[in-house]
């Protein structure tokens, strides 16, 4: 007769103070060759409590074999509230020659090489039923040794994706999880967002007034109280009219993804040579500057036809203006001509900076005005919010676990289900701040974030590719694309390093079953291809390891150095509202020298209105005093030690840029502080 096998174990609770747990924990050891009955862990004296440490002896009258998993189970108390378990590990070592402390516990914490460690970290309930965990190193699934843990990988990604359904949001548009509150989403994908409440003293108590603001005096007073703590808005207050501000922020505010270069003038832009030539250096023509690339372009074309909400019970006006811009030789980038509708007519004329001081002012805050319904929901919630979501659920639905890539995304795209969530109840919901202060309302959303996603290119989202698709890598004054560049490049480094650990070369690429499933769940409910056939250039499969590298460090930046560019610089640029109105009341001019000043008050949103939206962004605009830096992993598994090096390494390299970053602000009158990794939050969670 065989003798048993004997094992202490011990079950660690996690130390945070509501980790514990009243529930009856039991647990089976699961080897090669058979698995142990259940066995409870805490009875008698032995409580999951917070930090505790909970040993038991397990027998096995039958050969295990190898030991591959642990088999974790919660069943309710009676009588006691069930209150979900914080696990952190297990941890078995195979006693020999049977001895081990009389009585079925084991007394002592494991300990030496021998002992096998089973990480958990994350949240389980009752309602999760049978849970296993299982030890050793990440893997791709062709380094599988045993077969019991193929299945398992097999078998967690078949239950995964019953959990974890897709549904779409916007016909045309990246879809959603198929969930309708945080509940849903279980502990282990919810968090908590604390963050310091905004001074909002200075912006309640304006709701009744559905009406439109008497004057720029009044809203100076506004701003006066409203704005009078930020630099960066008092900044924008002083200067949001000169044109050489206007091109600034055009690179350097909260939407600098849509300036590109242009070398060939868009045929509905009714500019001429004659009309642009007092713009232009002297001895220089329109040509020439566009041959020699210092002409820009601002286009949205994306708002074209697009239906105006109404607000207040008035209707508002939308326009999707054409904006050129001209590098001078200080290097300032200064706006020549702005055209306020796509289709060129007598009814649609170019203003110019020569024109009426009210008339070039009126079109640049139309221009504002567009920019504002592009940035909100195509910059800012497409290309961050809408892309953590997909890559989470995909991620979910077919990486396991113990998938080198699972592991190092989770943290960068997890929270994206639970703000997305809520952003769909409230902030795009009827009664929320699109339907009730916005131009953009609901009737435009599903139009403008489908027509955004078909616009959508993958080079647009990998930082190198774009920037010199725009011609913005060599300008001198665009602190957004230096910082940018720099990220991209150390977040790269960091990407490339940890795909190398597990892909030896491409051919591991190419076998990944797993990793191909994933990309083909991305682009099936991911970003789709033009009416015309034309490719987004997302990569259709892997077939090397640079193909990954490229694509995992793009989302990473997209949910943490993009979203931090786009979201937390956004007050700062709209506290002095006719820099960025989120509405205008009047349709845009059709001719010129017939707008006072007066008259250009009448075009801004209403006061409640104004109010309203500010309020949200600066809810929005707030860190959270509990946000995760970038490159800040909590996660258990990096402290694995080639994991921890690779992390030490990258976060040696961001503190580099943020001292960088820090000195040259200090030399700034306007600094860029949006990309200094200090403030670049882990994922999108606000």
């Amino acid at each position: 007769m065989a003798s048993c096998q004997e094992f202490e174990v011990t079950v660690h609770t996690s130390p945070g103070p509501t980790c514990g747990t009243y529930n009856h924990l039991s647990l089976n050891l699961i080897g090669s060759q058979g698995e142990t009955p259940p066995i409870s862990v805490n009875k008698d004296d032995h409580h999951l409590l917070p930090g505790s440490v909970c040993p038991v002896l397990v027998r096995a009258s039958e050969p295990l074999g190898g030991l591959v998993l642990i088999r974790l189970h919660l069943e309710a108390r009676t009588g006691y509230p069930n209150l979900d378990w914080h696990c952190s590990r297990v941890e078995v070592r195979e006693v020999a020659d049977g001895r081990a402390e009389e009585g079925g516990r084991g007394g002592t914490e494991p300990e030496g090489p021998e002992v096998q460690v089973f990480l958990c970290d994350r949240w389980l309930r009752t309602a999760d039923g049978d849970v296993e965990l299982r030890s050793g190193k990440l893997c791709l699934l062709k380094d599988e040794t045993e077969e019991k843990l193929k299945q398992q990988r097999l078998k967690q990604l078949q239950h995964q994706q019953k959990l974890f359904r897709w549904r779409r949001f916007v016909d045309g548009a990246p879809s959603c999880l198929d969930v309708n509150s945080v509940t849903e989403l279980g502990p282990n994908l919810s968090y908590t967002h604390k963050s310091p409440a905004p001074n909002l003293h200075y912006l309640r108590g304006f709701d009744g007034r559905a009406e439109a603001w008497k004057s720029f005096t009044e809203l100076e007073t506004f701003f006066t109280h409203s704005g009078h703590q930020n630099n960066i808005a008092r900044f924008v207050h002083a200067h949001w009219a000169e044109d050489w501000y206007f091109g600034h922020q055009c690179l350097n505010g909260c939407n600098p993804l849509l300036l590109r270069q242009t070398r060939h003038l868009p045929p509905n832009l009714s500019v001429t040579s004659d009309m642009l030539r007092p713009f232009l250096p002297e001895g220089s023509s329109l040509e020439q500057e566009l041959q020699k690339g210092n002409l820009y372009l601002l286009d949205y074309e994306v708002l074209d036809g697009i239906p105006a909400n109404v607000v207040n019970g008035k209707q508002t006006y939308l326009s999707a203006p054409l904006c050129l811009l001209h590098l001078n030789q200080q290097g300032q980038l200064l706006p020549i001509a702005i055209q306020l509708q796509q289709t060129p007519g007598p009814q649609n004329p170019v203003f110019l900076p020569s024109d009426a001081g009210c008339d070039w002012l009126l079109a640049k805050i139309w221009v504002h005005s567009s920019d504002f319904h592009c940035h909100q929901l195509a910059s800012h919630y497409l290309r961050t919010h809408m892309m953590g979501e997909l890559i989470c659920v995909a991620t979910l639905r077919q990486l396991p676990e113990f998938h080198p890539l699972h592991q190092l995304l989770m943290p960068h795209v997890r929270s994206s289900l639970q703000i997305n969530l809520k952003a769909r109840a409230s902030l795009l919901a009827a009664g929320g701040v699109f339907d009730k202060a916005c131009g953009c309302g609901l009737p435009a959303l599903p139009v403008l974030l489908s027509r955004a996603s078909h616009r959508i290119r993958y080079r647009s989202l990998c930082v190198p590719d774009d920037l010199m698709d725009r011609g913005l890598d060599k300008l001198p004054h665009s602190s957004y694309a230096q910082d940018a560049l720099r990220l991209w490049n150390t977040l790269h480094r960091f990407v490339v390093s940890w795909v190398d650990l597990y892909y030896r070369g491409d051919e591991d690429v190419q076998h990944d079953s797993e990793l191909q499933h994933w990309i083909d769940d991305i682009n099936t409910h991911g970003f789709t291809h033009d009416s015309d056939g034309l490719s987004s250039g997302f990569p259709p499969s892997f077939q090397t390891r640079a193909e990954v590298s490229k694509f995992v460090t793009m989302i990473i930046f997209s949910s943490s150095a993009l979203h931090a560019a786009v979201n937390f610089s956004q007050l700062d640029f709209s506290l002095w509202m006719p820099n960025c109105p989120a509405a205008m009341l009047r349709p845009p001019p059709q001719v010129k020298g017939a707008v006072t000043e007066d008259d250009i008050v009448s075009f801004l949103p209403d006061v409640n209105s104004t109010c309203r939206v500010l309020t949200m962004l600066a809810l929005l605009s707030q860190p959270a005093t509990n946000f995760v830096p970038l490159c800040r992993y909590n996660e258990a598994i990096f402290r694995d030690d080639a994991h921890r090096r690779l992390v030490e390494a990258v976060q040696a390299e961001l503190k580099a840029i943020t001292d960088d970053i820090t000195e040259r602000n200090s030399q700034l009158e306007l600094p860029y502080p949006y990309l200094s990794p200090d403030c670049i939050e882990n994922s999108v969670a606000i």
